[in-house]
């Protein structure tokens, strides 16, 4: 499987389950492909459809072993995009397109401020079900789509990943698009992380009716925002959820389990600055933000102590480049 479009030069900042994914395709694809790490790897597996590849790619753990990239993956979490502020400064130049693939709704926002004259901060939706097992082995286990707002640079990275296993999709309205995505992470995400409980607690009537309360919270907010947003597609949200299966869990609560700080402040945290904007109370997503705030600072004190204790050892801090 090959692309049509001619090899690119393409880098992907973090190895986690999106990441890892993401550049296997696109190496799949027939481009060149760094996968820019904190950690080395001997190698990066993707089970994907009954198959296990094994893409060749290059790996570099420091900016100083890259140059200018065509086309950079960004797919750490939204909390550490200022962790990456060297590889974007090593890999971009002024004709490079970064796709951002990270939730919350303030993609460019976050990264455009990180990057040379001239580099375009794409931002990007990642609806794939795919997980990380262990360091270099992710586990894909049904969707691979990629929706970034329609026009010129749309058209590129569909050309780039033509043939590939990756789909691209143009939306008209990014900013609807963009709150459609965060509802399926605004109850679930902070409800299993604060519970330490997979997804079979929206499996329970009266958890269920919370995190429909919540989603309703939020739906009111993104309304405010200029979405255009119903309560279908609060249903849809929660559907999606249910849909993960009983065992399944999100981002939140698998950072929460490994110890590892939250991306709250860009799902959660969205909804309640954006609430402060139009003057709303919000009080349910502003008591889920205050509780998941504190969970989140046991996590850095407990990671600060782990690193103090490992006098240095680069593996003690908390994985800045996890996608």
């Amino acid at each position: 499987m090959s692309s049509s479009a001619p090899s690119a030069r393409t880098a992907v900042i973090g190895g986690g389950a999106v990441g890892g994914l993401i550049a296997a395709f696109a190496r799949e694809a027939g481009h060149d492909v760094t996968l820019c790490l904190r950690a080395p790897l001997e190698e990066l597996t993707l089970s994907t459809s009954g198959e296990v590849l094994r893409p060749d790619l290059r790996f570099a753990t420091a900016p100083d072993q890259v140059a200018r990239h065509d086309w950079v993956f960004l797919t750490t979490k939204a909390q550490d995009t200022q962790g990456a502020a060297g590889w974007l400064d090593a890999l971009c130049g002024p004709s490079t397109v970064v796709a951002v693939v990270q939730n919350g709704i303030d993609h460019v926002e976050r990264v455009a401020p990180l990057l040379p004259d001239g580099a375009e901060a794409l931002p990007t939706l990642a609806y794939m079900a795919v997980e990380r097992v262990a360091p270099g082995r992710i586990v894909h286990h049904f969707s691979s789509e990629l929706h970034v707002p329609e026009g010129r640079s749309a058209e590129r990275l569909q050309e780039l990943l033509a043939g590939s296993r990756l789909t691209v999709r143009g939306v008209a309205d990014f900013r609807t698009a963009a709150w459609r995505k965060l509802f399926t992470n605004v109850a679930a995400n902070p409800l299993t992380a604060l519970l330490l409980q997979r997804m079979h607690i929206l499996g329970d009537e009266e958890m269920r009716a919370r995190a429909e309360e919540i989603l309703m919270e939020a739906l009111a907010v993104a309304q405010a925002e200029g979405a255009r947003v119903d309560e279908g597609d609060v249903r849809r949200a929660l559907r999606a959820n249910l849909a993960v299966g009983p065992d399944g869990g999100t981002s939140t609560f698998y950072d929460r389990l490994a110890g590892r700080p939250m991306e709250h402040e860009h799902i959660t945290g969205a909804v309640v600055r954006a609430a402060d904007r139009h003057g709303m109370a919000a009080p349910l997503n502003r008591l889920l933000l205050t509780m998941l705030r504190a969970a989140d600072r046991e996590l850095r004190e407990r990671s600060s102590g782990a690193s103090e204790a490992s006098s240095g050892d680069a593996e003690g801090s908390s994985g800045v480049l996890e996608g």
